[in-house]
Formats: C-alpha cells, structure tokens, sequence
C-alpha cells in the first residue's frame, strides 16, 4: 500500500485496487472515493442574519467571498430582501476570487503536475490586484451584508485592478492569446511558454487526452429555488447531492461545454484530462472580459431595507443563496426562527458533487487503464487537480 496525503481541513480519500494485464500493465478494477469536508454551515446555527452572512467567510479557509455571499442571498431571501442593485458589484467579488483561485492552480498544483517546483510567490501581484477590488467597490468593506452595503465604485481603481489581473494572466498563464481551438491549443503547448502549455503538451498526449472520461451529466441548473427544494427536502442532499436521481459534474467544464476551445478538444480527444483542462483554460480566458463587462455597467447602490418577494425562496422564513466559484457551484440554505435566528442551515459545495462516492472521480477512475503503481498515482493526481478539491487528497493502492 502506499499513500500520499497533504494537510488541511477535512480530506478526499482514493483507495484503488489494482489488477495486473496480460501486456504487462494494469487496470483499476475498483475506485472508492470519500469525500470529508467539514460540515461548517452548522457553525451558523444560532446566529442573526447579518452576523451569519459576516461569519461565512472567516469559516471557509477557501472562496470566502463565494461563501460570503451565498449566505447573504439566502439569508435575503428568507427575510424579503431584493439586492439586486448590488448584483453586478457581487458577480465583480466572485470572478475576482475566481481568477485567484485558478491562478493559484497554475502556479502551484500545476507546476507539481509536471515535477518542477511550486512558485507561490508569483501570485504576489496577482492577489495585491484581487484585494483591491472590494475596497473599490465597498469603501465601509459591508458588502457582504444581507440587503448590500454602502456600493460606491471607484471606476479607476477598478480598471486598475483589472489591468494588472488581465497583465498577470498574460504574462504567467498564457505567455500571449489564450488558444481558440484544439489546434491552436496543440501549438501554444509546443511552443511551451508557460507552466500551463507544458501541462497542456503532457496532457495532448495520446494516453492521456481522454483518460479519466466519465461520462457525468453536468450541473446545469443555476437556479436558487432548485437547491431551496432540495437542501429543504432532503437533510441528506448536503452529504450525498443528486441531480435527476444522479450524480452530476459542476466547475469550468459545466461553464464552458460550448466554449469553442472545450467543444473542439471535445470532439478530437472525447471526455477525459484535455477537456477538463481546455475548460479551466477557457474560464480562466473570460473572466478579465466578463469583469471588464461588469465594471462598466455597475453603479452606485444603497443597502436594500426591503422587498416584496425574492428568488430562491422557499418558504416563510427559508431562503437559498447561490454563488459560483472556480471549482463549480455553490448553495447554501437555511431557516429562519421567529427571533431571526438561523434555526437551521444547510450548504452544498462542488467537492460534493465532484468527488461523491459515484462521481466524476470515481467514474472515471474505475476500469482506466494504467502502467504500474506509480502511473496510477501519478494519473490519479492529474485528474484530481482538473476537479481541484477544496480539501486535500490522499491516495492509496491494494493490489
């Protein structure tokens, strides 16, 4: 047996067991993968909204400003609050930790993908421009409060923000225009200008373009009121989610399936590593456009007192938030007492989908052709890093 395991809050387990060929390699005959994050969505129990929503982030050592604002609009929604004045400020927070989030990957987990040393402190600059985003858009820093704050954008520093963002990716990740389409993508891997080309060069290879194929229907459903229904429905949703009875894949794949760049790998080397990859390449593309976008139409905005109805409610009293962060979808759901307490809260991550007993890891591990042990452990990864946990992964092998 051996195993390979990072520190960190909670964990995704991979057991594996190991059948050898006739030819001399091997397959993986069984895959079990467990996922255990820790449930921190109790730690809200108890709390007034305002004081909730400000919680979420310090309890999520990753997408705090997704989780953030998740909580904000379900705790919105069970009050009557409409914040959607402030909508277009919030889709600003997200895309900016979003772009973090996969900068991180390019210039850590990537590099070790390809055996050379992590470089953390390149993203220096990167995060120096992410952190002045939200002091851009919300001077008082309360933009996370249920109903909004005080939204007073400073459209230069925005701009600014943006450029060194839109700079960063240019200079670390692409070394030039991002690729359009599979070969386009065959040759910025050959001229291997960056971490992400010489990933990109490993993963075109033959053996590896489609391992890892799944298969899985993809989250599609964007809408609070879905996951009100199901988290409210269900207590066990949070643990073990389904969609249409099934397990299902979120992230840059779900985002960007018509993206030209995903649908012609797609065509050319079929659902496995190189359409994972060509899709985070793809959301890592559009967010300086999409932010650019944002930055021109968001204005001014008070916090919201009060509304008539809200989206995504479920109830009296109940409410579902929604947010998108790098690694995929994430909801948060919660109750309301009559003191304006939460009396119960309940959230779903995308490593809960991702990395389910029966999911996108586990489906495409099981039967997948190998070389040996350390092939395995080494594809293993691979395919880990384009779902990309919030927890750390351990690795063990039975024979």
């Amino acid at each position: 047996m051996s195993a390979a395991t990072l520190p960190g809050e909670g964990s995704v387990s991979v057991r594996l067991w190991l059948d050898g060929r006739e030819d001399g390699g091997m397959t993986i005959r069984r895959a079990e993968v467990a996922a255990r994050r820790p449930r921190a969505a109790a730690a809200l129990v108890g709390r007034k909204a305002e004081e909730a929503a400000r919680l979420a982030p310090l309890l999520f050592s990753l997408c705090g400003s997704a989780q953030g604002l998740a909580v904000a609009r379900a705790c919105e929604a069970a009050l009557g609050l409409d914040a959607v004045p402030h909508e277009t400020a919030r889709s600003l927070l997200a895309d900016a930790e979003a772009l973090d989030s996969h900068g991180w990957q390019a210039v850590v987990e990537w590099p070790a993908r390809l055996g050379t040393p992590p470089r953390p402190a390149v993203l220096r600059d990167l995060r120096a421009a992410v952190s002045a985003i939200k002091p851009a858009l919300y001077p008082a820093k309360d933009g996370l409060r249920p109903g909004g704050g005080m939204l007073r954008p400073d459209t230069a520093a925005l701009q600014g923000a943006l450029e060194r963002m839109a700079g960063w990716l240019d200079a670390v990740v692409f070394a030039g225009p991002p690729p359009q389409d599979a070969d386009d993508l065959a040759r910025w891997a050959g001229r291997g200008g960056s971490d992400a080309a010489r990933l990109a060069a490993r993963l075109l290879a033959p053996d590896l373009a489609g391992w890892g194929r799944c298969g899985m229907p993809l989250l599609t459903d964007r809408a609070p009121g879905w996951f009100a229904a199901a988290l409210a429905g269900d207590p066990s949703f949070a643990a073990t989610p389904r969609y249409d009875d099934a397990p299902a894949l979120t992230g840059p794949l779900e985002r960007q399936a018509g993206h030209p760049l995903v649908v012609s790998v797609a065509e050319r080397f079929g659902d496995g590593l190189a359409r994972l990859f060509a899709a985070r390449l793809a959301d890592l593309a559009e967010l300086p456009q999409r932010m650019e976008a944002a930055i021109a139409a968001v204005h001014a905005a008070d916090p919201v007192a009060a509304a008539p109805t809200v989206a995504g409610s479920s109830g009296p009293g109940e409410g579902c938030g929604v947010a998108e962060t790098a690694r995929g979808r994430l909801a948060h759901w919660l109750r309301l007492d009559g003191d304006g307490r939460l009396a119960d809260a309940r959230m779903v991550a995308p490593t809960d989908w991702n990395f389910a007993a029966d999911g996108p890891l586990a489906r495409g591990l099981a039967g997948a052709a190998v070389r040996n042990r350390e092939d395995a452990v080494e594809r293993v990864r691979l395919l880990v890093a384009m779902l990309d946990p919030c927890v750390a992964c351990g690795i063990e092998l039975h024979e």
